[in-house]
């Protein structure tokens, strides 16, 4: 069909259009999967607070390792052009009251089911390590901004054992949902209904 319309009459973009079009859309993607995982790092930063302002435990977002190359935009905003120099390590770190690590890995997603590869394999190797020498370690999980989980690293990690796939469905992780305290703090460190697979953090 002529006037650049397909066969249904809808407009029907030439080959470098429809590149644009996939382009800008990939775009709005990372942006809207970067504000979310920023939003949801505003929670555990604010839960983090809490639980160091309760003496409860310390723990903080764990700073990439970058090296700055050179100045780029406005020096003043102190904005360079940087790489990294060591690989990913677990988002955040800390210390319960009473001396036990804890070390974990946050992730948000908008679908309905959560990858295992959400958590790269240097991560996972990190997690495991902390955990094989005592440390408390999880990955926290962020449905929508629906609901939260705190999923075990044992059961993360086996998680093709226990469900039979490598993905997690909320219907499957009920026992690991996690909420909001009166202050509308995410409660990460509360005992979940967990059974053996327990976190065992803070009652």
């Amino acid at each position: 069909m002529s006037n650049g319309r397909n066969s249904e009459g809808y407009p029907d973009p030439t080959p470098c259009e429809a590149e644009r079009n996939i382009e800008y859309e990939r775009r709005q993607q990372g942006r809207r999967a970067k504000y979310a995982g920023e939003r949801f790092e505003n929670m555990i930063s604010a839960a983090c607070n809490y639980y160091r302002s309760q003496n409860i435990a310390d723990i903080e977002k764990t700073p990439e390792p970058m090296r700055p190359l050179k100045p780029y935009g406005d020096r003043r905003r102190g904005q360079y052009v940087a790489v990294f120099t060591k690989k990913a390590q677990n988002d955040y770190k800390g210390i319960l009251n009473g001396g036990r690590c804890i070390a974990f890995e946050a992730k948000h997603t908008d679908a309905d089911k959560i990858e295992a590869s959400a958590v790269s394999d240097r991560q996972a190797e990190l997690l495991e390590n902390y955990e094989k020498m005592g440390a408390s370690c999880f990955v926290l999980v962020s449905f929508k901004f629906e609901q939260f989980y705190r999923i075990p690293w044992s059961v993360w990690r086996d998680m093709k054992d226990i469900y039979g796939h490598k993905h997690l469905k909320r219907s499957e992780i009920q026992d690991y949902e996690i909420g909001l305290n009166h202050l509308g703090t995410l409660e990460f460190l509360k005992k979940t209904k967990g059974g053996t697979h327990n976190a065992d953090t803070r009652a």
